[in-house]
Protein backbone atom coordinates (compact mmCIF):
# COMPACT_ATOMS: atom_id res chain seq x y z
CA UNK A 1 0.00 0.00 0.00
CA UNK A 2 1.34 3.65 -0.94
CA UNK A 3 -0.06 6.88 0.12
CA UNK A 4 0.17 10.01 -2.17
CA UNK A 5 -0.40 12.88 -0.10
CA UNK A 6 -1.07 16.30 -1.97
CA UNK A 7 -0.27 19.52 -0.05
CA UNK A 8 -2.39 22.42 -0.17
CA UNK A 9 -4.60 24.95 1.42
CA UNK A 10 -8.60 23.95 1.60
CA UNK A 11 -11.24 26.47 0.08
CA UNK A 12 -11.89 27.99 -3.43
CA UNK A 13 -10.44 30.78 -2.85
CA UNK A 14 -6.96 28.96 -2.74
CA UNK A 15 -7.88 27.04 -5.66
CA UNK A 16 -5.40 28.43 -8.49
CA UNK A 17 -2.54 29.56 -5.36
CA UNK A 18 1.05 28.42 -6.20
CA UNK A 19 1.25 26.58 -3.07
CA UNK A 20 -1.80 24.65 -3.84
CA UNK A 21 0.57 22.98 -6.77
CA UNK A 22 0.11 19.26 -4.93
CA UNK A 23 -3.82 19.57 -4.71
CA UNK A 24 -3.55 20.40 -8.87
CA UNK A 25 -1.38 17.47 -9.17
CA UNK A 26 -3.10 14.98 -7.26
CA UNK A 27 -6.69 15.67 -8.34
CA UNK A 28 -5.31 14.88 -11.64
CA UNK A 29 -3.66 11.43 -10.55
CA UNK A 30 -7.08 11.06 -9.10
CA UNK A 31 -8.84 11.83 -12.53
CA UNK A 32 -6.10 9.79 -14.79
CA UNK A 33 -6.44 6.94 -12.48
CA UNK A 34 -10.01 6.74 -11.63
CA UNK A 35 -9.80 6.71 -8.29
CA UNK A 36 -13.02 6.47 -5.72
CA UNK A 37 -14.52 9.96 -5.04
CA UNK A 38 -13.51 12.24 -2.47
CA UNK A 39 -14.66 11.51 1.16
CA UNK A 40 -13.55 12.99 4.56
CA UNK A 41 -11.45 11.32 6.59
CA UNK A 42 -8.26 11.69 8.61
CA UNK A 43 -8.45 16.04 8.82
CA UNK A 44 -8.42 15.63 5.25
CA UNK A 45 -9.87 14.50 1.96
CA UNK A 46 -9.57 10.83 0.98
CA UNK A 47 -9.70 8.56 -2.52
CA UNK A 48 -8.31 5.27 -2.94
CA UNK A 49 -7.85 2.63 -5.87
CA UNK A 50 -5.37 0.37 -7.87
CA UNK A 51 -2.47 1.42 -9.11
CA UNK A 52 -0.34 -1.54 -11.33
CA UNK A 53 -1.93 -4.04 -8.88
CA UNK A 54 -1.18 -2.04 -5.30
CA UNK A 55 -4.08 -0.44 -3.10
CA UNK A 56 -3.25 3.43 -3.37
CA UNK A 57 -4.81 6.41 -0.75
CA UNK A 58 -4.49 9.36 -2.07
CA UNK A 59 -5.10 12.13 0.72
CA UNK A 60 -5.55 15.43 0.65
CA UNK A 61 -4.89 17.32 4.15
CA UNK A 62 -7.98 19.99 5.35
CA UNK A 63 -6.08 21.39 8.16
CA UNK A 64 -4.34 24.34 6.48
CA UNK A 65 -0.69 23.99 5.16
CA UNK A 66 0.95 24.39 8.19
CA UNK A 67 -1.07 21.75 9.91
CA UNK A 68 -0.61 18.83 7.63
CA UNK A 69 1.35 16.39 9.29
CA UNK A 70 -1.80 15.86 11.60
CA UNK A 71 -3.72 14.42 8.47
CA UNK A 72 -0.64 12.45 7.35
CA UNK A 73 -0.11 11.00 10.89
CA UNK A 74 -3.31 10.00 11.03
CA UNK A 75 -3.41 7.90 7.81
CA UNK A 76 -0.02 6.27 8.63
CA UNK A 77 -1.31 5.34 11.68
CA UNK A 78 -4.07 3.90 10.75
CA UNK A 79 -3.40 1.69 8.06
CA UNK A 80 0.42 0.79 9.17
CA UNK A 81 1.72 2.48 5.74
CA UNK A 82 6.14 2.36 6.29
CA UNK A 83 7.53 5.87 5.81
CA UNK A 84 9.14 4.94 2.49
CA UNK A 85 5.46 4.15 0.76
CA UNK A 86 4.40 8.35 1.66
CA UNK A 87 4.78 10.44 -1.43
CA UNK A 88 4.30 14.13 -0.83
CA UNK A 89 3.65 16.47 -3.82
CA UNK A 90 4.62 20.06 -3.31
CA UNK A 91 5.34 23.47 -4.70
CA UNK A 92 9.12 24.12 -4.99
CA UNK A 93 10.46 27.61 -5.18
CA UNK A 94 13.93 26.61 -6.79
CA UNK A 95 12.61 24.29 -9.29
CA UNK A 96 11.37 25.78 -12.65
CA UNK A 97 7.67 26.35 -13.48
CA UNK A 98 6.61 22.82 -13.77
CA UNK A 99 9.64 20.93 -13.43
CA UNK A 100 9.50 17.94 -11.63
CA UNK A 101 12.27 16.49 -8.88
CA UNK A 102 12.42 14.10 -6.63
CA UNK A 103 14.09 13.88 -3.22
CA UNK A 104 13.96 11.22 -0.52
CA UNK A 105 14.20 12.95 3.27
CA UNK A 106 15.78 15.99 4.42
CA UNK A 107 14.46 19.04 5.92
CA UNK A 108 12.22 21.37 4.83
CA UNK A 109 13.72 24.18 3.21
CA UNK A 110 11.49 26.18 5.17
CA UNK A 111 8.31 24.72 3.15
CA UNK A 112 6.04 24.88 6.48
CA UNK A 113 3.58 21.84 4.74
CA UNK A 114 6.93 19.95 4.75
CA UNK A 115 7.64 21.05 8.12
CA UNK A 116 4.54 19.72 9.74
CA UNK A 117 5.20 16.44 8.35
CA UNK A 118 8.48 16.09 9.30
CA UNK A 119 7.46 16.78 13.18
CA UNK A 120 5.22 14.51 12.92
CA UNK A 121 6.18 11.52 11.38
CA UNK A 122 9.99 12.29 10.45
CA UNK A 123 12.03 12.93 7.57
CA UNK A 124 12.84 9.65 5.42
CA UNK A 125 9.12 10.09 3.17
CA UNK A 126 9.10 10.77 -0.53
CA UNK A 127 8.84 14.20 -1.87
CA UNK A 128 7.69 15.23 -5.91
CA UNK A 129 8.56 18.61 -5.68
CA UNK A 130 7.03 20.59 -8.28
CA UNK A 131 8.66 23.77 -9.59
CA UNK A 132 6.95 27.07 -9.22
CA UNK A 133 9.82 29.93 -9.46
CA UNK A 134 11.17 32.25 -7.04
CA UNK A 135 10.25 35.76 -7.37
CA UNK A 136 13.29 36.73 -6.78
CA UNK A 137 13.03 38.51 -3.54
CA UNK A 138 12.72 36.42 0.11
CA UNK A 139 10.60 39.43 1.67
CA UNK A 140 8.39 38.53 -1.52
CA UNK A 141 7.67 34.47 -0.81
CA UNK A 142 4.60 34.55 1.17
CA UNK A 143 2.57 36.69 -1.00
CA UNK A 144 3.73 35.06 -4.35
CA UNK A 145 3.20 31.44 -3.07
CA UNK A 146 -0.73 32.35 -2.26
CA UNK A 147 -1.08 34.10 -5.33
CA UNK A 148 -2.46 32.64 -8.74
CA UNK A 149 -0.68 31.31 -11.17
CA UNK A 150 -1.95 33.25 -14.60
CA UNK A 151 -3.49 31.41 -17.34
CA UNK A 152 -0.62 30.59 -19.57
CA UNK A 153 0.79 29.34 -16.42
CA UNK A 154 -1.77 27.03 -15.80
CA UNK A 155 -1.35 25.42 -19.46
CA UNK A 156 1.84 25.17 -19.20
CA UNK A 157 1.53 23.19 -15.73
CA UNK A 158 -0.90 21.38 -16.89
CA UNK A 159 0.55 20.00 -19.54
CA UNK A 160 4.32 19.32 -17.36
CA UNK A 161 1.53 17.10 -14.89
CA UNK A 162 0.51 15.30 -17.74
CA UNK A 163 3.70 14.35 -18.81
CA UNK A 164 4.30 13.30 -15.44
CA UNK A 165 1.31 11.33 -15.23
CA UNK A 166 2.08 9.58 -17.97
CA UNK A 167 4.93 7.94 -16.42
CA UNK A 168 3.35 7.69 -12.78
CA UNK A 169 3.87 3.84 -12.71
CA UNK A 170 7.67 4.01 -13.34
CA UNK A 171 8.24 6.93 -11.17
CA UNK A 172 6.94 5.42 -7.99
CA UNK A 173 6.02 1.69 -8.52
CA UNK A 174 9.13 0.61 -10.88
CA UNK A 175 11.91 3.04 -8.94
CA UNK A 176 12.54 4.51 -12.48
CA UNK A 177 12.48 7.53 -10.95
CA UNK A 178 15.94 9.09 -12.01
CA UNK A 179 15.64 7.65 -15.48
CA UNK A 180 12.46 8.47 -16.48
CA UNK A 181 12.61 11.68 -15.08
CA UNK A 182 15.68 12.25 -17.80
CA UNK A 183 13.32 11.10 -20.39
CA UNK A 184 10.42 13.54 -20.14
CA UNK A 185 12.44 15.98 -19.56
CA UNK A 186 14.30 15.43 -22.98
CA UNK A 187 11.04 14.67 -24.17
CA UNK A 188 9.84 18.04 -23.34
CA UNK A 189 13.10 19.52 -25.05
CA UNK A 190 13.10 17.71 -28.37
CA UNK A 191 9.29 19.21 -28.47
CA UNK A 192 10.11 22.64 -28.05
CA UNK A 193 13.12 22.53 -30.49
CA UNK A 194 10.76 21.02 -32.79
CA UNK A 195 8.29 24.08 -32.46
CA UNK A 196 10.83 26.51 -32.81
CA UNK A 197 12.54 24.88 -36.02
CA UNK A 198 8.68 24.85 -36.99
CA UNK A 199 8.05 28.41 -36.58
CA UNK A 200 11.53 29.91 -38.24
CA UNK A 201 10.77 27.18 -41.44
CA UNK A 202 7.10 29.00 -41.21
CA UNK A 203 8.82 32.42 -41.38
CA UNK A 204 10.93 31.78 -44.25
CA UNK A 205 8.79 30.02 -46.47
Amino acid sequence: MKLLVGLGNPEQKYLKNRHNIGFIATDKIAEYYKLSSKRKAFKGVLQEGIICGEKILLLQPQTYMNNSGLSVQAAKKFYKIDINDIYVFHDELDIPIGHVKFKTGGGSAGHNGLKSIINCIGKDFIRIRIGINHPGDKNLVSNYVLSNFNENELSHINIKLNDLIKDIEKLIFKKETKKTIERVNEIKRENILTKIKNRLSNRNE
